[in-house]
């Protein structure tokens, strides 16, 4: 028996001689750590303090963040409504009431709305679409002039009279009206139906098919964040969705409002996340007081467990707070990896003591013999476990980095209360002796004997398995795209990916900062060029060409249409007044019908003759409803018309001073914003990242930000795995002092990841910013494991499969692969990643368990001095 050994028993027997003051005192400390995390807990959810800002590219976005400081942290509202009208002045309406909450809301745009594109959105098209548009409106000039002289249904049916009466005079043909015809009897019918109606005047004057970019419309806010809370933008994003409910802009009234972007993308996963929490949580508890009980076969052990597990979060938790100050996405992890490896450290001290409990005369006599027998080994677990988690401390990845601190000093909270602790509490709850004649797993000894006959066979096996796991290794990917990790069905992302078919509207851009506005132009043609790049806008984009050209065209359209807009609308009719006017209108429509040639025109005719009979023998309150289908987008699309014809030439000198500011930086850099032809997938991305950065290398942006920080994290996992190694090799070389040992017990651990990770290729199940947070547990699983069982060997343990050291290695496993593969139960796609990587790697770590690892320790060791405990 060595020294460090006796020590912890000597601990142990102290701990239960005193067992209520250790308790005692165990309650004072963690009354301590609640009472310190209530006082000084705090809590970031913003990711971008989760990597090193010294990282180039962090640099770069730290960068663009400070040149453009109004473009972070946004929230798009996106309006679609069921008319072009509609969305517009759903949109509008929206804006405006949100810049009445400046407490809420630094920032309020309108990136295709508001008075600069509503008076100047003609010359901002093509010169073909500017003639197109002006020649209709030209064409229409009658009808708008009937209309802005009665804007309501009383004007409509007056307007469609006149046009009627041009086709009764041989002036036009029913057929060219019949869109019209249709679109007023479908409105109409639905009207009468009691069901909500729309109209779109704009869409009848264009003459041209709705597509979505002419019924969505946008808004950016930024909104005030609040970190200390889990969802920060949640205060915000309330307010946007009760400002709507109160303009009426729900689907109801032909407005949908959704909210997508960086905040409620964030937000909303820790939505989805609790979704599922009562499930994951319940099915958690059930497996982890299952199994725990399976284990021990004993009620008070297993509430000792349990209570020991919770003091040591706690603790935990506030020792973790006073060194690193606030928790973050990643750190709040160390909860599963305590819970873990903590229960590990408590299942092999009580199922050990239930076996020593069979030959030992008393509780006392039996948890210090427990203490002696496997302190060492325990200590030696936490040791390396720990050393492997403070490994992540020099890496760029600062999340993981925190997280490995908080961990690191969790395993020593964890082994000392196991054996201080825990010994006292069971004997203060009086654990009973094992409900059984063998505490060990004597099912098991038909294995150890083939193990022992087939030892060269399963080696070999074991071999070849790690063979073709390496094979598969290149086969193993990383997601790099965070977004594929958000549960598709939650607002935000549901919004993303229908913006994704909206050829105008993207987050997948890429921003490129020119050193000044002449520099601009060139760098955006060569990067136009690109064949990864659909389009490329910066501020010279809202400069127009061919200005003279299409304000002439405005100009011939404002001669025509302009006058008889500026009219004072008629006084509203009477309810029988319209009736009337609905009776003669229905009959001049059969009326044409009648001498049409075209049947399908004077289908449409008669159709909207009938819906109009049908509506003057209505309810008032019908008739209303059907005028408010038409005029409410009537005086919206009469007001645009209103201001597109008051265009004036677009200059440097009188853009918008918001525009202006969002396409160039106050030390005179300007912006260009790129955006992608392809984004369907991680490979696309990647490809357009690397075709901007071939033009502009230091572009930042999404596409680039996440691929970069994607292979940051892969390089600190992969940078803390060789540290953690070497650290731990290190420790086990200075305890075992043997290299055969050392060799014996770290073999296990990389054949397991070696199987781990081969699967996953094969599967392929890809390592992903949330799973990948699995791997320093399953890591610290597998080394405490093979030390537990190398120490025993050394100890002259000779049928390990039948061990009690077994029976804990087991139901440790079983409870930490049923606790945490739980996850696989969520909705959500990224914590179903992690509990899918947990059941693998647990049930490759067992079959390792009871295969490898006693084919590996089949021989006896050389007997030295330093392999005894």
């Amino acid at each position: 028996m060595s020294t460090g050994t006796s020590l912890i028993g000597r601990i142990v027997a102290v701990s239960i001689r005193h067992s209520l003051l250790v308790l005692v005192a165990a309650l004072a400390l963690t009354a301590a750590a609640v009472v310190y995390m209530a006082r000084n807990f705090a809590m970031t959810a913003e990711t971008s303090q989760l990597i090193s800002p010294t990282l180039d590219w962090r640099k770069r976005g730290i960068e663009f963040d400070k040149a453009f400081p109004q473009l972070q942290g946004l929230t798009m509202i996106v309006v679609d409504g069921v008319t072009p009208e509609l969305a517009d002045d759903g949109a509008r309406r929206l804006a405006a009431a949100l810049r009445q909450q400046p407490d809420l809301f630094h920032n309020v745009r309108q990136p295709d709305g508001g008075r600069f594109f509503e008076r100047n959105g003609l010359l901002l098209l093509s010169i073909n679409d500017v003639r197109s548009l002006t020649d209709a409106l030209i064409t229409v000039q009658p009808l708008l002039s009937a209309l802005a002289s009665d804007p309501s249904l009383v004007g409509v049916m007056k307007m469609l009279n006149v046009v009627l009466n041009g086709i009764r005079d041989g002036n036009a043909k029913l057929l060219d009206i019949e869109p019209q015809l249709t679109a007023l009897s479908s409105t109409f019918e639905k009207a009468v139906a009691g069901e909500p109606a729309y109209f779109s005047w704009r869409t009848l004057v264009t003459n041209n098919a709705v597509v979505p970019r002419d019924t969505r419309r946008l808004i950016l806010v930024q909104p005030e964040m609040d970190y200390s809370q889990l969802r920060p933008g949640q205060r915000a994003s309330d307010a946007i969705r009760a400002a709507a409910r109160s303009l009426g802009l729900d689907p109801a009234h032909g407005v949908t409002v959704r909210l997508t972007g960086q905040v409620p993308l964030a937000d909303e996963e820790f939505g989805s996340l609790a979704d599922d929490a009562g499930l994951i949580t319940a099915a958690m508890a059930a497996a982890l007081l299952g199994i725990l009980w399976l284990a021990v076969r004993s009620t008070r052990i297993t509430i000792a467990i349990l209570v020991t597990t919770l003091i040591g979060l706690l603790m935990t938790a506030a020792i973790g707070l006073l060194a690193v100050g606030r928790f973050n996405l990643i750190s709040v992890a160390f909860i599963p990896l305590f819970v873990g490896l903590g229960v590990d450290f408590s299942i092999q001290f009580s199922v050990r003591s239930l076996a020593e409990r069979l030959v030992r005369p008393n509780l006392a006599a039996a948890l210090v013999a427990t203490g002696t027998a496997i302190g060492k080994a325990l200590a030696l677990s936490a040791a390396a476990i720990g050393a492997g988690f403070f490994a992540f401390l020099p890496t760029s990845y600062l999340g993981v980095a925190e997280l490995g601190t908080i961990a690191g000093l969790g395993m020593i909270v964890a082994f000392a209360l196991t054996i201080v602790l825990l010994p006292a509490f069971l004997v203060l709850v009086r654990a009973p002796q094992a409900g059984m004649k063998e505490v060990g797993f004597t099912m098991l000894a038909p294995v150890d004997d083939f193990v022992r006959r087939h030892r060269r066979a399963v080696l070999l096996g074991a071999f070849l398995a790690g063979i073709a796991a390496c094979a598969l290794l290149p086969l193993l990917r990383f997601d790099f795209n965070p977004l594929n990790l958000k549960s598709p069905k939650v607002e935000s992302m549901a919004t993303l990916r229908d913006l994704r078919h909206d050829p105008d509207w993207s987050l997948d851009t890429i921003n490129v900062l020119a050193p000044s506005l002449a520099d601009a132009a060139p760098l955006a043609r060569r990067l136009a060029a690109l064949p990864e790049v659909s389009r490329v806008v910066s501020l010279n984009t809202f400069l127009p060409e061919q200005q003279k050209e299409k304000l002439v065209l405005i100009g011939d359209a404002v001669d025509a249409v302009a006058p008889v807009l500026d009219v004072e609308p008629a006084k509203p009719a009477t309810d029988a007044e319209l009736q009337q006017r609905l009776g003669s209108t229905a009959t001049a429509l059969r009326q044409a019908a009648a001498h049409s040639p075209d049947a399908a025109a004077a289908a449409s005719a008669r159709r909207l003759a009938d819906v109009l009979d049908r509506l003057r023998a209505a309810t008032p309150e019908v008739r209303a409803a059907a005028a408010s289908a038409v005029v409410t987008p009537l005086e919206i699309m009469l007001d645009q018309v209103r201001a597109e014809l008051t265009a004036r030439p677009i200059s440097i000198e009188n853009l918008p001073h918001e525009l202006i500011a969002d396409w160039t930086a106050v030390d005179a850099r300007a912006r260009l914003l790129v955006l992608p032809k392809d984004d369907r997938d991680n490979a696309a991305l990647r490809r357009f990242a690397q075709a901007v950065q071939s033009v502009a290398p230091d572009a930042t942006g999404w596409p680039i930000s996440t691929a970069a920080s994607g292979a940051s994290i892969v390089h600190a996992f992969l940078q803390a795995g060789a540290y953690s190694f070497l650290a731990i090799v290190a420790l086990l070389a200075a305890v075992l002092r043997r290299a055969r040992d050392v060799v014996l017990t770290m073999l296990p651990v990389v054949l397991s990841g070696l199987l781990t990770f081969g699967t996953c290729a094969a599967l392929d199940l890809p390592l992903n910013f949330t799973n990948i947070i699995a791997l320093p547990l399953l890591f610290g699983v597998g080394v405490a494991f093979n030390i537990y069982f190398v120490l025993a060997w050394r100890a002259g343990e000779t049928a390990m499969l039948q061990s009690s050291l077994m029976r804990a290695v087991v139901f440790s496993a079983l409870t930490t692969a049923t606790a945490f593969g739980a996850l696989w139960l969520s909705s959500h796609p990224g914590t179903a990643s992690m509990g899918r990587l947990l059941m693998i790697s647990l049930a490759w770590e067992l079959l390792v368990t009871l295969l490898f690892r006693p084919a590996l320790l089949a021989q006896p060791p050389a007997r030295t001095t330093g392999a005894t405990t």
